[in-house]
């Protein structure tokens, strides 16, 4: 398995699964929220965008068949492995 590294690390256009989050570093209602939208141990995200103009705040992520936008402040506290896409043949 690989090292597992923050969701706001991860390179664009790059899958990953959640392997733990950090509850406390997040507030409640965030946290509710987040899991409302699907962001939780064990879900497959990809990151798409990050902010405009040089920023990085907000996050895109693809999860599931949605688009949500998360802070980095969220991003930092989202501990995610690679996954390795494979295309068929």
């Amino acid at each position: 398995m690989q090292t597992p590294t923050t969701l706001d690390q991860l390179s664009l256009k790059q899958s990953a699964e959640v392997v733990a989050i950090d509850w406390a570093a997040i507030s409640d209602n965030e946290g509710r929220r987040l899991r409302a939208l699907g962001i939780d141990k064990g879900v497959s995200v990809e990151k798409l965008y990050k902010g405009m103009f040089g920023m990085s705040d907000p996050i895109a992520l693809k999860v599931g068949r949605m688009m949500i936008a998360v802070r980095k402040s969220h991003a930092k506290a989202i501990s995610v492995c690679s996954i390795a896409v494979t295309t068929p043949a």
